[in-house]
């Protein structure tokens, strides 16, 4: 053999080793399970104001029930479905959320393997299929002004030695990761509306009338019946027939009306929001009577609206005046599916208060021109509290509040207990 055919031979038998070498050395070359590690999850999402629409399902083990939240703009406004369609203040908190989803990558595979997503908690809380209670995580998904979804993830347990790190599964697939994010995607009805309820500010505040009662419903009576006026000069309180509140108990009461977050909604019937919105007076339609009473609410044949629990009055610098009547108890399942998981997320949060009965909550408001006056040195109001009753007369007309046990313990306080220090 010549020495050319040597040559060819040898760079022909070095050549086919190579080759071999990559095909059975793992470190020269990347195994299939971290083929698309680093990669983005949604490489074709990339404007965060392009999504519509956000589902949020949350799982309880407890009940083993999914919960749902859905929020999305439709005929030109935001508003929550999941939620009797409730208005939703969301346009910011979606556009930040969107943001942090739209970053994601996957930094780190875990596994490929469906019997771990136990473990990772990235089961899909709307998988039937599945037969653990347990493990199950947090639903995202996002979609843009046609339905077409823009992102979809379950996101799972904290990774334990990586702060900042979550699992995260895409649901139609297999492979979890780990996936540092700060994204903050809530669950909570709370954190989807407007916060400011009331439109109401404790420096705002001029007096609190306070009518604490119950009523016997068999024999259509008023007992414990306590009223008293907490008035204010300055930055000074007063209660009427003697005394001074306790200022720690005093501020208690003022920052809960000027903080009153909301936990649940239902929607009241539609000739009750017309009677509401019309200033006309409640009629005694048996519709309206029915649904009042289901909420611990009570008409007389005078017109006059009572209570389970009581009710406040309060008066505003602006001339604005605020009757809240506090009624039944919101127990959880009064209702559809929807209904009761928002129940239960209320609960939740009333418990992380320390209290755990909610309250349903009726709020009515009036404007005066002479009470604006009164409390403003005699001077002629401008427009805007007229205005801001109009807004909030009409708001209000449309739902039954729930509140948390913590709030109802806050507005309804009894004489003696201000007065303590």
């Amino acid at each position: 053999m010549n020495e050319l055919k040597k040559t060819i031979l040898f760079v022909l038998v070095a050549s086919v080793l190579a080759v071999s070498a990559v095909l059975v050395d793992p470190s020269s070359r990347t195994p299939d399970v971290f083929s698309d590690q680093g990669e983005a999850f949604y490489p074709n999402f990339t404007d965060a104001l392009a999504p519509k629409a956000i589902e949020v399902i949350d799982y309880d083990e407890a009940t083993a029930t999914a919960r749902p939240l859905k929020v999305e703009f439709a005929e030109s406004k935001w508003r929550i479905p999941s939620h009797y369609n409730y208005p939703a203040d969301a346009e910011d908190r979606l556009a930040k959320t969107a943001a942090a989803l739209m970053e994601l990558k996957k930094d780190l595979v875990i596994s490929d393997r469906a019997e771990d997503q136990a473990e990772y908690g990235v089961i899909d809380p709307l998988d039937q299929t599945a037969t653990s209670l347990s493990g199950r995580g947090k639903r995202v998904t996002l979609r843009d002004g046609n339905g077409d979804v823009l992102a979809d993830f379950v996101v799972g347990k904290k990774v334990a030695d990586k702060p900042g790190y979550v699992y995260l599964r895409v649901p139609t697939q297999r492979r979890t990761y780990a996936v540092k994010t700060d994204a903050d995607v809530s669950a909570r009805f709370a954190d989807w509306i407007e916060t400011d309820l009331l439109k109401l500010s404790a420096a705002d505040i001029r007096k609190i009338a306070i009518n604490s009662y119950s009523i016997d419903e068999q024999f259509g009576r008023l007992e414990n019946v306590e009223q008293f006026t907490l008035t204010r000069s300055g930055d000074n309180w007063t209660v009427s027939g003697g005394g001074k509140p306790a200022d720690a108990k005093m501020q208690a009461l003022t920052n809960a009306l000027d903080n009153l977050r909301i936990v649940n909604v239902q929607p009241k019937p539609a000739n009750l929001t017309e009677d509401l919105k019309t200033q006309n007076g409640i009629q005694l339609s048996m519709e309206s009577v029915m649904s009042l009473r289901q909420k611990g609410f009570f008409m007389t044949q005078m017109g006059q609206l009572f209570s389970n629990e009581g009710e406040i009055i309060v008066d505003a610098s602006n001339g604005l005046q605020y009757t809240l009547r506090f009624g039944e108890i919101a127990s959880t399942g009064a209702g559809d599916g929807d209904e009761a998981a928002a129940t239960k997320e209320g609960e939740e949060q009333a418990k992380d208060s320390g209290k755990d009965e909610q309250r349903y909550l009726f709020i009515t408001v009036s404007y005066s021109e002479a009470r604006a006056r009164q409390y403003n040195d005699g001077k002629d109001p401008d427009k805007k509290g007229e205005e801001l009753s109009r807004e909030l007369r009409n708001r209000f007309a449309d739902w039954y509040y729930v509140i948390t046990g913590a709030d109802f313990s806050n507005l309804r306080p009894r004489r003696r207990d201000l007065l303590r220090g």
